[in-house]
């Protein structure tokens, strides 16, 4: 396996997809890289092909997606009220409880093979949140982690009002990941109310718009998104 080739990542923002679409996507990525890893495994070492990274960002159509350890009783819309409010409704493999996705929500799906970067899931997810708590940062906005939940939080210290402003659910399989996180830039948060947001019920949601009082440009936030994440993996754009 070449090392210079390790942090290598190729990016792509396929715009506003389909939830099924997008995660079918994720899924034939990462069995490509599990049968590269497979076919290594009966190679010698000069012979080894490298796995590929991607990070993908997209938006959703409204869709509320529930993870392995979720309770469907967090979904408080009945089959009929979800095309009311013109939404769809997934069960899915990543960890967690219940989210929602929508337009003016910019969702990021690392496929990295961890073995390039760092074993290591805990450190993994708190990456992720830096890159979050940074980008908040650019705002102008002080955000962080609350001991014993996951995602990006604000009022994270006094916890007067906390309200989560990114959740995340990831999965990861020889060490190759997958899912991964939901920023709420214009996000319409009234589709929160639709659902106990990742099991939690006496906390807000939030978004940048909501808390700066005007709409951001999806590509901005997504580019400062981008270099922080790339500057925190070391990635390098392939």
């Amino acid at each position: 396996m070449n090392i210079l080739t390790a942090h290598k990542v190729h990016f792509e923002d396929l715009g506003l997809i389909d939830y099924q679409q997008a995660w079918d996507y994720q899924e034939k990525l990462l069995a490509e890289n599990v049968a590269i890893k497979s076919q290594n495994r009966q190679l010698p070492l000069d012979s080894q092909k490298s796995t590929a990274n991607y990070l993908l960002f997209c938006q959703h159509p409204h869709v509320y997606t529930l993870g392995k350890s979720g309770h469907l009783e967090n979904l408080l819309l009945t089959e009929t009220q979800l095309q009311d409010v013109g939404a769809t409704f997934h069960k899915i493999n990543r960890g967690g409880d219940i989210t929602y996705h929508g337009p003016g929500q910019l969702v990021g799906y690392p496929i990295l093979d961890l073995e390039h970067f760092f074993t290591d899931i805990h450190r993994y997810m708190r990456t992720l949140e830096e890159a979050i708590i940074l980008t908040c940062a650019d705002y102008g906005l002080s955000a962080g982690r609350i001991e014993g939940l996951t995602g990006v939080w604000l009022d994270f210290e006094t916890q007067q009002n906390p309200r989560k402003i990114c959740a995340l659910g990831v999965k990861c399989s020889r060490w190759i990941t997958m899912h991964g996180f939901a920023f709420n830039v214009n996000t319409d948060l009234a589709y929160f109310g639709h659902i106990v947001p990742c099991g939690i019920s006496d906390k807000a949601v939030t978004s940048l718009q909501q808390e700066l009082g005007r709409e951001l440009p999806m590509d901005e936030v997504a580019q400062q998104l981008k270099g922080h994440l790339a500057n925190l993996f070391e990635m390098e754009w392939a």
